[in-house]
């Protein structure tokens, strides 16, 4: 593999970083977000000091031959740390259960951070190895354990990884289902990638020599088991986003119906700021909210409660469940309510500056309503309900009934 092969892999785990980096400036108090942002930064970190170019500049700044070897397998057990907290915070239980056995990953893999370096710093490899150290010092005293340690806890990460993420696995369904295979699969790797250094290794110490599986084999099942780690730890978060988003699109475009029915009554013309096109679909829906509730507030005057209570009947008697006759009772003296307020264009029911400081009428539901899912299930009946239906087109029928008889 030349540089590119890890550089690239490198790039795209700063690119998922600078993706989800407001998120995690915004919620790094959380856990599993923070576990997150430190596994994408420490695989980035690995595919990048774990180039050859890379190799050979620490190696040239430090002037120490081969000092990358420590660094590049402090930050594969590092690495193989987060993977195990993340899984640990994501899994969730009790928050006691949860932080100790993150805690004792954590020192069990700082401990062995901290013996790799006491290691490298008792053996001697003066001479500069930037792909084949493993076969290379695999005879040497320190050096050697300081390989077959590493291969040992990346081996024991990547079982612990297959036996948590195939337990839960049993448990769930759906794109954490999904994405748990995804993060067993990827960590499997690591036990073809030790396998092959540890027999490479083995074969120098019996005098062959199979150093092509450490050399060319290994980086290959190395950088494809972090990759497809990385990707199932981020799919699942990914799809969760995307499906808030879509959820928050979907009650934008719901609410619509009521929006547009409450518009020549909202006055948004009044508004000293409008949001614009691109902001994020949470303001958007934030703002169409508040345009029906201004509608709603002009309309106070002009609910008629008997409207309703013959609009919950019809809906009840037509099947209705008691929470959608609700919705299309509400629905339809809203309707009625717009045309009333629109055959009063000179405001002889109420003024508008009482109309904007009049409480609540004892009929409408509004006062007490749950919030925007009461508007959302309310804009389904203005655009479906048969009951609204009727009641707008009584309406209608009144008005040229009334129309007729003034000009008669």
């Amino acid at each position: 593999m030349d540089g590119s092969s890890y550089y690239i892999p490198a790039v795209a785990m700063g690119a998922a970083i600078s993706f989800k980096g407001p998120a995690l400036l915004r919620g790094w108090r959380d856990p599993l977000l923070r576990s997150v942002g430190v596994l994408l930064a420490l695989a980035g970190l690995v595919f990048l000091f774990a180039a050859p170019p890379t190799i050979a500049a620490v190696n040239d700044i430090t002037g120490i031959p081969n000092a990358s070897a420590p660094l590049v397998y402090c930050l594969l057990s590092a690495y193989s740390a987060s993977c195990l907290v993340l899984i640990i915070n994501w899994r969730g239980g009790p928050p006691e259960v949860t932080r100790r056995l993150s805690r004792r990953w954590i020192l069990g893999y700082t401990v062995v951070g901290v013996a790799l370096i006491a290691l490298f710093a008792l053996g001697d490899a003066s001479v500069e190895r930037l792909r084949d150290l493993d076969t290379y010092y695999a005879n040497t005293p320190f050096i050697r354990e300081m390989i077959v340690l590493y291969l040992v806890s990346l081996t024991t990460a990547g079982v612990a990884m297959n036996v948590m993420c195939w337990r839960w696995a049993t448990q769930v369904r759906g794109r954490l289902r999904a994405g748990l295979v995804i993060i067993a699969f990827g960590s499997l790797c690591n036990i073809p990638y030790s396998a092959a250094k540890l027999t490479a290794v083995v074969a120098r110490w019996n005098g062959g020599n199979l150093d092509d599986l450490s050399t060319n084999a290994a980086p290959v099942l190395a950088s494809a088991g972090a990759q497809i780690t990385a990707v199932g730890f981020c799919l699942p978060l990914a799809w969760q986003r995307i499906g808030d988003s879509w959820n928050t699109w979907s009650t934008y475009r719901t609410l619509g119906p009521l929006w547009r029915e409450l518009r020549p009554v909202s006055v948004p013309e009044d508004r000293a700021v409008r949001i614009s096109w691109w902001s994020p679909a949470e303001l958007q829906v934030t703002q169409r909210e508040s345009d029906i509730h201004d509608g709603m507030l002009s309309l106070y005057p002009y609910f008629d409660s008997t409207v309703r209570s013959r609009a919950y009947g019809a809906a009840v008697a037509a099947g209705s469940s008691p929470t959608e006759a609700h919705a299309e009772a509400d629905a339809a003296m809203v309707t009625v309510a717009v045309r009333a307020r629109a055959a009063d264009p000179e405001g002889r029911v109420i003024s508008s500056a009482e109309a904007a400081s009049a409480p609540p009428t004892a009929g409408s539901t509004f006062a007490h309503a749950d919030g925007p899912r009461d508007l959302v299930r309310m804009s389904i009946a203005l655009r479906r309900s048969p009951v609204v239906a009727a009641a707008r087109g009584r309406t209608a029928a009144n008005s040229a009934s009334d129309s007729r008889e003034r000009t008669g």
